[in-house]
């Protein structure tokens, strides 16, 4: 198998596991989040500083690069992997929520999905064995079957109908796929309808993915359905294979998502609102931007040890962002994605002693007191 996951330690007192996610490319420990490169870069980043931040696995986006610069001009280049100049995994999603959330016109068939571009209007067409192709095509270490995001709030007829869609598209992925050095994650969908988790989990258990991911989450339902959700859900999937909550990435959310048994995360949130001036701290978002901090000569993080909470002012760096200075947002960005990628790291290093649940108690008192 060209990708695999071994459990090291689970927690006995919550469904938190810390595992190694083995790749070609090499291990990923877990819990695990991915910072997103939807363009084939991590926002302002570059692929050596992503790493030195201990980034060993990222996500790139099938929608967007099908679009620009194109399937075929990426496979020219060497693949994914050699046009970013990023030598660890890459998963790449299947396209299916930027189809059905992005793009304009969409029509929604039994064979796929119509949908002009939200580039330049041009009209396009995905199936299930078009995604597979395109993913195949960028050479990504993981790719995601293609499926359909039922939108919150919707029927639950349309929830059903876009899990049964799912369930169909998910067969002829599965029947598509063709590359051996590329693992296939099926995506478990349902809304929060609870027989229609139970129905995608069943149906996708039958194809025997290497991987689960759970879609249709933090798509705009309140956090705590999210949680309903993965309650039920998490335990249904096979414990020797790893989960994947997809679009997850709040530090309050990742350690739910890892209290209830999740193993790997991505989300645009860490790198979105550093470009719009808002950090993480320890004590909750801080909206640097703000007059207030225009003579603050303290860290973003008082606590934390990236380059820009150890060089930096908040002061120096709202300038930067009211200059309308790309430094300023990269330093946002590069503190952002420490301060999250060193969750993990802790999240797991309790895992392995014990303590998660003190850990996950004491962080979260301390991040919504504010």
């Amino acid at each position: 198998m060209t990708v695999s996951f071994s459990i090291i330690q689970e927690d006995n007192r919550t469904m938190a596991r810390a595992g190694v996610l083995h790749t070609l490319r090499g291990d990923v420990e877990t819990p695990v989040f991915m910072p997103v490169g939807t363009q084939a870069t991590v926002k302002t980043m570059t692929p050596r500083e992503v790493e030195e931040l201990g980034a060993r696995l990222i996500l790139s986006n099938t929608y967007h690069l099908y679009l620009r610069p194109g399937a075929d001009l990426i496979r020219e280049a060497g693949g994914l992997h050699r046009f970013m100049g990023w030598n660890g995994p890459i998963l790449t999603d299947s396209g299916g929520f930027q189809v059905f959330s992005l793009a304009s016109l969409c029509r929604i068939e039994d064979n796929g999905v119509w949908f002009r571009s939200h580039i330049d209007g041009s009209e396009h067409f995905f199936s299930p064995e078009k995604a597979v192709a395109v993913q195949e095509a960028l050479g990504s270490d993981i790719a995601m079957a293609f499926d359909q995001c039922a939108p919150y709030p919707c029927s639950y007829e349309e929830a059903r109908e876009a899990t049964e869609r799912t369930s169909r598209w998910a067969l002829r992925c599965r029947e598509a796929s063709r590359r051996e050095d590329q693992a296939l994650f099926g995506i478990i969908q349902g809304g929060v309808h609870r027989d229609l988790r139970e129905k995608s989990v069943k149906d996708l258990l039958a194809l025997d993915f290497p991987g689960y991911g759970i879609g249709g989450l933090s798509v705009g339902e309140p956090k705590e359905v999210m949680y309903e959700v993965l309650d039920y859900t998490v335990p249904l999937l096979p414990p020797h294979k790893p989960r994947y909550l997809m679009g997850v990435g709040s530090p309050d959310c990742l350690l739910e998502g890892v209290a209830r048994g999740v193993d790997m995360f991505d989300c645009v949130l860490p790198t979105r609102i550093a470009r719009n001036g808002t950090v993480f701290t320890r004590d909750g978002k801080l909206v640097v931007r703000n007059a207030a901090y225009a003579r603050d000569f303290r860290p973003l993080d008082p606590e934390c040890g990236c380059y820009a909470c150890r060089h930096f002012t908040r002061a120096y760096i709202r300038h930067l962002l009211k200059a309308n200075e790309v430094l300023g947002i990269r330093l946002t960005t590069l503190h952002n994605l420490h301060f999250i990628l060193e969750l993990m790291r802790n999240i797991r290093r309790a895992i392995l002693e014990g303590s998660f649940l003190e850990f996950k108690e004491a962080f979260l008192a301390r991040w919504n007191k504010n």
